[in-house]
C-alpha cells in the first residue's frame, strides 16, 4: 500500500510540476512579456533559425483560454501512460515533441507560428489507442478504450479545420505517439 501511495504521490509530482510550468510561463508571457515569447518560442516553419523551438513551443499558449482547454487532456491522457510506467511518460514525450515539432517545421505555412501543447496531447492520445497493437496486453487494450471512450472527438483535429488551429501540431503528435508506441513494443519484444 505505501508503495502504491509513494508511485501515486510521483505521478502527482510531476503532472502537477508540469501543470504549475505551463501557467508559469503563461503568466510571465502574458502579463510581463505581451506575449513575446510566442514569437521568440514558437515554431517557425522551414526557419533554420528557430528549428531549435520545437522544445520550447509545447510550452506557450495564445492566451489563458489556450492553456486552459489542454490542461484537462494534458493531465488526464499523461497520467493514463505513467500508470504504465513513468519512464513510458517520459520516452513518449521526448519523441512526441520532437515528431511534432519536426513535423510541423517542415510542413508548417511558412510565415506561421506554432505554439500549444495540444501536439503533446495528441500524441498522448496516439499513443494510448495504438499501443495495444505493439504490446498486445490487456492493460494496454483498457487503456485504449479508456482514451479512446473519453477524447474520441479528438481525432478529427488532425485534419484542417480552422486556420488559427495548428492541425500538423495534431497530426503530426498523434503520428509521434503512434511512432512511440511502436518503439516501446519492440523494446518490450527484444527484452
Amino acid at each position: 500500500m505505501n508503495k502504491l501511495f509513494d508511485r501515486l504521490n510521483t505521478q502527482v509530482v510531476i503532472l502537477g510540476s508540469l501543470v504549475a510550468i505551463l501557467w508559469i510561463v503563461q503568466i510571465i508571457n502574458a502579463e510581463i512579456l505581451a506575449g513575446r515569447l510566442n514569437y521568440y518560442g514558437g515554431i517557425h516553419p522551414q526557419s533554420s533559425i528557430r528549428i531549435t523551438s520545437i522544445f520550447f513551443a509545447p510550452f506557450l499558449h495564445g492566451s489563458y483560454t489556450h492553456l486552459g482547454a489542454n490542461i484537462v487532456p494534458l493531465i488526464t491522457l499523461g497520467w493514463l501512460i505513467m500508470l504504465r510506467g513513468l519512464n513510458d511518460f517520459f520516452f513518449v514525450s521526448i519523441v512526441t515533441i520532437i515528431v511534432s515539432g519536426l513535423g510541423i517545421w517542415y510542413f508548417g505555412s511558412p510565415g506561421s507560428i506554432h505554439i500549444g501543447a495540444s501536439g503533446l496531447i495528441f500524441g498522448y492520445f496516439g499513443f494510448l489507442l495504438l499501443r495495444s497493437i505493439f504490446d498486445f496486453s490487456i492493460l494496454s487494450v483498457l487503456f485504449a478504450l479508456t482514451a479512446g471512450f473519453l477524447y474520441s472527438g479528438l481525432i478529427w483535429g488532425i485534419l484542417p479545420s480552422d486556420p488559427n488551429i495548428s492541425w500538423e501540431a495534431h497530426l503530426f503528435g498523434f503520428l509521434g505517439g503512434i511512432f512511440a508506441a511502436q518503439l516501446l513494443g519492440k523494446r518490450k519484444i527484444n527484452r
